[in-house]
């Protein structure tokens, strides 16, 4: 399997260029040459199957031709050694909660399967990377556990100050040893074009062999697609058409259910569930994008003005708008709309959703009231004691924090203060 840049798709990349790379050369993304398709057999036993089992056999068919059969499955066994329970919310609701892993966050599938790819394709001739990755709250943590004392890689995380929780800051900028946390005085947009810009700095390519480890790198975006065939194979019994709700952000996480779709998967369709960023909503109800300047809410990981997996959503689609919205349908809702599903989903049923949570969940509500035939699955994409602050006040009930997340509270923060000027971040990278 090679992959092809979003803006030449005619010059090819193997899997070890893209993935170190992180970007194309062109400033496009990278998307696979072609999307393999599973055979029926395997979706009519997919219920039998655990998540690891599901994987590989996902896995093999996407990098099976780059990878022995015998390193993938070891990676996924050593990847995925967490639960992904789709748990039931109400009659017609359930989340698949992706926040069991090491940092209580999704990130965690892209994250630690990123590493352990990088950490096989890299051969002793090879010069040390350096991943660069952005993050407007979980990636940032996900990734520094990842590539924690990884040989031979340094690992730079940009994130923006006073927007993410305390919780995940101390996560990120705690770890230390080949991590460095830089605190940017602006939002994620910010970081994520500092990130941007270095790829193609010429004098950064001289002196730093960069990648990403945001889901710009197809690394962190392949595994994006996995826990949607979970989905449905907890869901497959109910013999109903399933639509899955996405709190949307950067759109990675939605470009890998279409992906997931693409190879075949049963889902009858996506919901893209949009916090007060709403350019893709607006993209879909007039078929124009136009990035916009992020706005701060409480559902801070996706507080995204400029999403980077647009372009490849567009590509999936080949930039057909009408196309789009047969698959897609667009919600967006404010903080305090937020709040209020919060409140009520726990009032009501006793589940405790977080800020990103609710926003799909008040999506995937929306849509199923107009289409009663239907059941739906919404991402649970991080443990809602990552945000003690938004959500105990809502509850009136303290939020057990898990004991990885009390370590972390007692640790002395260590993030160096950049303004987000590129000069200025340039300078920093080449000095270290």
């Amino acid at each position: 399997m090679n992959f092809y840049s979003t803006k030449s798709p005619d010059t090819k990349y193997s899997l070890k260029q893209a993935v170190l790379l992180g970007l194309p050369k062109d400033n496009g993304l990278f998307m696979p040459e072609r999307i393999p398709v599973l055979p029926d057999s395997f979706f009519e036993d997919i219920e039998a199957l655990n998540f690891r089992e599901i994987t590989f056999t996902v896995c093999q068919a996407l990098l099976g031709e780059n990878l022995d059969p015998e390193s993938l499955k070891g990676m996924v066994q050593d990847v995925f050694d967490f639960e992904v329970p789709a748990k039931k919310v109400t009659e017609r609701t359930y989340c698949l909660e992706l926040f069991h892993g090491p940092t209580l966050a999704f990130k965690d599938f892209g994250a630690r399967f990123m590493a352990r790819l990088i950490g096989h394709i890299l051969d002793e001739h090879d010069v040390r990377p350096c991943i660069l990755v952005a993050t407007s709250g979980d990636t940032g943590s996900a990734v520094a556990q990842g590539f924690y004392q990884v040989p031979g890689i340094d690992v730079v995380i940009l994130y923006p100050s006073g927007k993410v929780s305390e919780i995940q800051e101390k996560q990120l900028t705690t770890i230390g040893g080949n991590v460095t946390a830089l605190e940017i005085t602006g939002t994620f947009d910010d970081c994520q074009k500092l990130v941007k810009t270095a790829f193609l700095d010429q004098d950064l390519k001289q002196h730093l062999n960069l990648t990403s480890a945001n889901s710009i790198n197809i690394a962190r975006l392949v595994p994006q697609s996995f826990y949607y065939f979970q989905a449905y194979a907890k869901l497959k019994h109910l013999n109903r058409p399933i639509i899955c709700s996405v709190p949307s952000g950067n759109f990675g996480n939605l470009m890998g259910g279409l992906l997931a779709k693409r190879m075949g998967l049963p889902i009858d369709h996506f919901i893209a569930a949009n916090n007060d960023n709403r350019v893709f909503y607006d993209y879909l109800k007039s078929a124009k994008y136009h990035a916009k300047p992020s706005v701060e809410t409480i559902s801070n990981a996706m507080d995204v003005g400029n999403p980077s997996n647009f372009v490849r959503v567009m590509d999936l689609f080949h930039q057909d708008h009408h196309s789009v919205c047969k698959e897609i349908t667009g919600y967006t809702f404010n903080d305090d709309e937020t709040r209020t599903e919060i409140a009520k989903v726990y009032s009501d049923t006793g589940y405790i959703l977080d800020p990103h949570g609710a926003v799909g969940h008040l999506g995937l509500k929306q849509y199923l009231s107009k289409n009663p035939e239907s059941i739906g699955v919404f991402l649970g994409t991080a443990h809602p004691a990552k945000f003690l602050d938004v959500v105990q006040p809502l509850i009136s009930e303290p939020v057990i924090i898990p004991d990885q997340l009390k370590a972390v509270l007692s640790k002395q923060k260590k993030a160096t203060m950049l303004a987000a000027s590129f000069k200025e971040f340039k300078e920093y990278l080449l000095s270290k």
